[in-house]
């Protein structure tokens, strides 16, 4: 059926027939399906508003080739570097006094939003590739992709998305007024040293308030990260009737992320301890229940981009999530642990065969380094 959606609904596997509004002279040179977001990024440069699509004609993730998945992952890392390299001048603008570039956060933002709605699980794949001396850098664009990955799963508004997505991205942007030796410091702080690490919350609201175009709920967002239901969280106490969904869901998303990411200083923990504390932080009024399970669900057991052991001894990666059993992933196997050398990858559907996860872990464990195994993945398709 021939249907007509705006451009912010168009995704990848849309078989577009015609233009349906536009504020320009675009036309198609043909009919066909939209095979990247460049597509998408391009009819938007042309003043495209609208598309007539042939919705029978949509492929699914399950239709996309191997060629089109190491399209989109290779795509997501190029993401990934221009965040982390957008987030670098935020930080020295913030620490210089000057105005924080918005639209460089609004483009970027764009591109990520868009990305995880055509293909969710490719940015998630790039949270798992992180350097332990990037923590600062990579920990807003991360809780960034997390968030828009959350909304996308609650089925939220595009536009809601994308002001999340952006508030999401500068809410630790304050923590660059924070003394190095305390940022960075191993051990347990003092008090005196909390006191001082948890003005970077107003400093990031400091920053965001004085940044021309900044919407309410950006700021809101960033604003509610490290607020509790109970009442004790900072910089303002804000109980939990007066905390939106949106400052609920970026607090799990805030703290699962500080859990998971390995530092200069500690490895993270797993994802199911992690998951376990967001659990516990529910029972002490923190967290918003309700919400820990759907991100859980969201995640999933095995998320995307991860290692994984399997019985046969053999390394793999998680490719695809299995929505009926969460522990039954598609993976492709790529290391013997046995024979402690690569092997020929291998495509298993663990809902199809007797081998099972035996556990999660991390390249290190091995002595290997993600971003290697990320790219031979990646050359072989």
């Amino acid at each position: 059926m021939i249907i007509e959606i705006q451009l912010s609904e168009l995704n990848v596997g849309h078989f577009v027939t015609d233009i349906a509004k536009q504020n320009g002279n675009f036309s198609l040179s043909a009919p066909g399906h939209i095979k990247s977001i460049n597509v998408i990024h391009h009819l938007k440069s042309k003043q495209v508003i609208s598309v007539f699509i042939d919705d029978s004609k949509t492929l699914t993730s399950a239709s996309k080739s191997k060629a089109e998945v190491s399209a989109e992952v290779k795509q997501a890392i190029e993401i990934f570097n221009e965040s982390k390299d957008i987030q670098k001048k935020l930080f020295a603008a913030a620490l210089n006094g000057s105005a924080v570039d918005l639209q460089s956060v609004v483009d970027v933002t764009n591109k990520s939003v868009d990305a995880i709605f055509n293909s969710p699980d490719a940015l998630a794949c790039m949270i798992n590739i992180r350097e332990k001396d990037e923590y600062l850098l990579e920990h807003s664009v991360a809780v960034s992709v997390y968030i828009t990955i959350f909304a996308y799963h609650l089925k939220m508004n595009k536009k809601v998305v994308h002001h999340l997505s952006i508030g999401a991205f500068l809410h630790d942007i304050g923590k660059i007024k924070i003394p190095d030796e305390i940022l960075n410091k191993p051990g347990k702080l003092t008090d005196e040293e909390f006191t001082i690490m948890k003005t970077h919350a107003n400093h990031s609201i400091d920053i965001i308030k004085k940044t021309p175009g900044i919407s309410k709920l950006s700021l809101d967002v960033a604003a509610l990260h490290h607020e509790k239901l109970n009442g004790e969280g900072y910089p303002f106490q804000v109980e939990g009737k007066d905390i939106h969904k949106y400052g609920r869901m970026i607090a799990i998303c805030d703290i699962f992320d500080a859990l998971t990411a390995n530092r200069c200083y500690k490895d993270g923990f797993s994802h199911t301890k992690s998951f376990n504390i967001l659990r516990e932080l529910v029972k002490s009024n923190h967290l918003d229940g309700e919400l820990v399970e759907q991100f859980i669900q969201c995640i999933g057991v095995f998320p995307t981009g991860t290692l994984v052991q399997l019985e046969s001894k053999k390394l793999a990666v998680v490719e695809q999530r299995n929505s009926n059993d969460l522990t039954k992933p598609k993976v492709k196997s790529f290391y013997s642990v046995k024979l402690n050398q690569y092997l020929n990858t291998q495509d298993i559907d663990l809902a199809k065969t007797d081998d099972f996860i035996v556990k999660g872990v991390r390249a290190e464990d091995f002595d290997l380094d993600m971003n290697t195994i990320i790219t031979m993945l990646l050359m072989e398709g």
